[in-house]
């Protein structure tokens, strides 16, 4: 997803210096312009905002906290939005850091997948200082079709927290449709022309549906990461004395599908672990033919 965003800033002739952990991942921006540097430091050293997108809140805090860390390097006036999906209260305290020296940290996490990035199509939650947001967004307009300033710091954190609750329970509506009609002798392409035409229209069916029928498990979005988010969502629930059964099962469902060795696939590949309750395995052909 971070090549696809830095290639529409880019695009649109911004100035960027670049860093990733795996450099080969960034030669196709360096060849379209981009500065390479040796580390986020010096990606802060070289900016006025600084965009960061990584895997799992550890690295949000060691890329923000850390020794060498962001935050050690923030001028006044700069810039700071995070686009991981990371907790809440880690996003309070890298604002509070920052803000100490003078700076602005923005929360800004995406949805829409790979597609989305590719597109220019994200939906983007921001947390932080309205004038801050209205600053930058025509770099968010780069990026997104969606910008939407949810609050304070944090609030675009459990916005995208709402995003992925909603996202796991018609994750397992789809995979369990896809598995009813094809025990029940249906045609599923032909099945999933009509119900898209209807009530349940929504983004997984049309996008991740035909990749499930394809047996295409390639991500979008990795399975390990969106365990990763579920858990976020449940200890925050947690901590706010609710009870969610449904993102529960989901969040244990998908620790089985990390179990069969898919935590790198795509979130659909929720079906495997869905597929093996039931010893079933599906395709676009009906059972039976």
């Amino acid at each position: 997803m971070g090549a696809a965003m830095v290639g529409h800033l880019l695009a649109r002739n911004h100035a960027l210096t670049v860093f990733s952990r795996t450099r080969s991942k960034a030669e196709g921006l360096l060849q379209r312009g981009a500065r390479w540097v040796d580390s986020p430091a010096r990606v802060a050293d070289a900016s006025d905002v600084v965009f960061t997108m990584v895997g799992f809140p550890r690295d949000v805090s060691d890329v923000y906290l850390g020794e060498a860390g962001l935050v050690h390097q923030a001028r006044a006036g700069m810039v700071f939005v995070d686009m991981t999906t990371a907790p809440p209260s880690l996003a309070g305290t890298i604002a509070e850091g920052v803000r100490a020296r003078g700076a602005h940290f923005l929360d800004a996490p995406v949805s829409g997948g790979d597609v989305g990035a590719r597109n220019a199509s994200l939906s983007i939650m921001v947390g932080g200082e309205p004038r801050v947001v209205e600053a930058i967004r025509p770099l968010f307009e780069s990026l997104g079709q969606s910008i939407v300033h949810q609050g304070a710091t944090g609030a675009g954190q459990h916005t995208k927290l709402c995003n992925q609750i909603t996202i796991a329970g018609t994750m397992i509506g789809v995979c369990e449709s896809l598995l009813y009609g094809y025990r029940a002798g249906l045609d599923l392409e032909t099945m999933l022309q009509s119900i898209r035409g209807g009530a349940a229209a929504c983004w997984t069916l049309d996008n991740l549906a035909p990749r499930i029928l394809a047996r295409n498990f390639a991500p979008g979005f990795f399975v390990e990461h969106f365990v990763k988010d579920m858990g976020i969502a449940l200890e925050e629930s947690r901590r706010m004395g609710l009870v969610l059964p449904g993102l529960s099962l989901v969040h244990q469902l998908y620790l089985a599908v990390q179990a069969h060795g898919h935590g790198r696939s795509g979130a659909h590949a929720l079906m495997v672990a869905l597929e093996e309750l039931s010893n079933v395995h599906v395709s676009a052909t009906p059972a039976g033919t």
